[in-house]
């Protein structure tokens, strides 16, 4: 049995048919030609996601995000919408905050310039010295686009992009059952890297490496190709629907407890019962749909209450173009963002949001393929240099240690005269679309639903 709910606009993410072929020449990696492209024409194009919604919560507070060399404002207004604004002061452009806060109007630390949670200018000392006139209530902060969805702040510094509910599609309709803004960041860590961010598209557009670089997911997600599902989307998003079950082609060694045991142990069900192991693995699976979908209230899981067969126990996988990953299961919620560096096309930050729902009686949580249990809390903002592994040791359980590991390795590859051109698999087919999606825009034809 496999998921076989598709939404009308999914294509078929395995079918390299769906390509035109754009070849993908190694010196994207490493151009700093090609990165000054990449900021014209797309990052200044696209939504980033900008914080998370429960950050603001009374009018005044604000968030920063920086990106690149720009760094934009997004606060709550008094009547509770949210506005953004770049971050920079009109006058001479002195930078107005360098953290989230809590205020009632920005300073300029320079001038003394008062900007207003409108973004309309307060006041200045010497009004009247002015020749162009008086700038009070003239004068306002130039404003970035801002919206909501999956309790995240997005924003866009084009005027011209499709609304965010259209740049996402079909995403927010995909997960409509789910309870996103509920969960609690217990995770919120940046990492230093050396590997340009095309990296992570890469890698997050395909699981053919996962049996070589995480050797520990097969036991808990089937991630084989032919019981996968792959999806692609107009607007470049995609995404893999993997079965929350082990792979009947791995075998945890003998006497090594399986971890799919203790799944099945925790809603009620014996392991044992099964008489041999494709019976655990295949009938479990259906047995633990059934008793997540009776018992999920009784075990306080109230954030289920929407969810269909496949959303209980699968394990879906999205990629938002161009530099976000989404991992939507029934228990967590994580988002994965990888940034450019303002300079350097060989370098990177990757950012980890890792997303818990509290339920009563539950102090931890531990990402369905980590180990280490996190205490269910708002976490505070955590920045590491990877500095060879030393700096992250303490998340050598996540499955990304094990990506950030090929880093050094594929920056290398990169540069070499012995590799050309991908030979890609029909399950890597996502990872050319992606460069065929960066085309467009890098050509000025990004694409449009309409």
């Amino acid at each position: 049995m496999r998921a076989d709910v598709k939404h009308p606009l999914a294509i078929d993410g395995k079918n390299p048919n769906n390509l035109r072929g754009d070849p993908i020449p190694k010196e994207r990696y490493y151009s700093r030609e090609f990165m000054a492209r990449e900021w014209e024409r797309l990052w200044t194009k696209v939504w980033h996601i900008g914080g998370r919604v429960n950050q603001l919560v009374e009018p005044g507070d604000f968030i920063v995000d920086d990106f690149m060399h720009e760094s934009v404002i997004i606060t709550k207004q008094k009547d509770g919408s949210l506005k953004g604004y770049y971050n920079a002061c009109g006058h001479r452009a002195q930078r107005l905050a360098w953290d989230k806060g809590s205020v009632d109007h920005f300073t300029c630390s320079y001038h003394g310039w008062t900007w207003g949670l409108d973004g309309g200018l307060k006041d200045c000392p010497d009004r009247d010295d002015f020749p162009q006139g008086d700038p009070v209530g003239k004068l306002k902060l130039i404003d970035v686009r801002v919206d909501t969805w999956a309790g995240l702040i997005w924003y866009s510094m084009d005027k011209e992009a499709p609304e965010l509910i259209d740049y996402l599609a079909p995403l927010p309709e995909v997960y409509k059952n789910h309870q996103f803004e509920k969960t609690v960041r217990v995770q919120w860590i940046r990492v230093a890297l050396d590997c340009n961010w095309k990296f992570w598209s890469d890698n997050f557009a395909e699981s053919y490496h996962t049996r070589t670089a995480h050797p520990q997911v097969p036991p808990i997600i089937d991630q084989d190709h032919f019981t996968s599902r792959y999806e692609m989307f107009p607007m470049g998003h995609a995404r893999i629907i993997q079965m929350g079950r082990p792979s009947l082609r791995d075998r945890v060694p003998e006497g090594e407890p399986h971890p799919f045991d203790e799944v099945l142990q925790r809603w009620g069900i014996d392991p044992k019962k099964y008489p041999d192991y494709e019976s655990k693995v295949m009938q479990g699976w259906l047995d633990l749909k059934k008793a997540k979908k009776s018992l999920w209230k009784e075990k306080g899981y109230l954030h289920y209450e929407n969810l269909t067969d496949e959303e209980l126990t699968e394990s879906p996988f999205a990629e938002i173009f161009p530099n976000i990953a989404f991992g939507a299961s029934a228990d967590s919620f994580s988002v994965f963002r990888w940034l450019p560096h303002p300079d350097d096309p060989e370098k990177c930050f990757f950012d980890m949001w890792s997303m818990a729902y509290p339920v009563e009686g539950e102090s931890e949580f531990v990402n369905r393929t980590a180990l280490n249990p996190i205490a269910i809390e708002e976490a505070e903002f955590d920045f590491r240099e990877y500095n060879n592994g030393e700096g992250v040791q303490d998340l050598s359980d996540q499955v990304v240690y094990q990506d950030w590991q090929l880093n050094a390795g594929q920056k290398s590859g990169w540069r070499s005269r012995g590799y050309q051109e991908p030979y890609l698999a029909a399950q890597e087919t996502r990872v050319r679309r992606f460069h065929e999606i960066l085309n467009d825009y890098l050509s000025g034809n990004p694409p449009n639903l309409h």
